[in-house]
């Protein structure tokens, strides 16, 4: 190994084993606001509905609910009576931690997520029926 790069292949080394810390709640400037990223497990979702193949809405405890949108069409989500949600790092914080596995006639369809938000109550009560979880 050529020594005059060794520092850098270390400090990146380093960067990279950060990223793989337990993620936490960013806190914002307001005492009292709701922290920016709010994590779940993927064993704590009960269930989910999709109206669309692009948006899936996952029930998380008995209140909450984080719609999941994908990258591009995930077919056949929205008639699938069961998926699985995959987390890469343990606890599904953006859309880049999960991965939604849904059934097609084709076999499993892997279908990687873009964005994670948390519904307000307000949200989800105007939810279509359908894509009420």
């Amino acid at each position: 190994m050529n020594w005059k790069i060794a520092p850098v292949a270390v400090a990146a080394g380093l960067l990279a084993l950060g990223g793989c810390a337990a993620p936490r709640a960013v806190a914002t400037a307001e005492p009292g606001a709701r922290p920016d990223r709010q994590c779940f497990w993927n064993h704590q979702v009960n269930s989910f509905a999709s109206a669309d193949n692009r948006i899936v809405n996952v029930r998380v405890g008995v209140r909450d609910v984080y719609q999941m949108e994908m990258f591009g069409p995930c077919h056949d989500v929205d008639w699938s009576q069961k998926i699985a949600l995959v987390s890469r790092s343990g606890s599904i914080c953006t859309g880049l931690d999960a991965e939604i596995v849904a059934e097609s006639p084709l076999g499993p369809q892997r279908c990687q997520v873009k964005n994670i938000r948390k519904l307000t109550p307000a949200e989800i009560a105007a939810l279509p029926k359908r894509a009420r979880p």
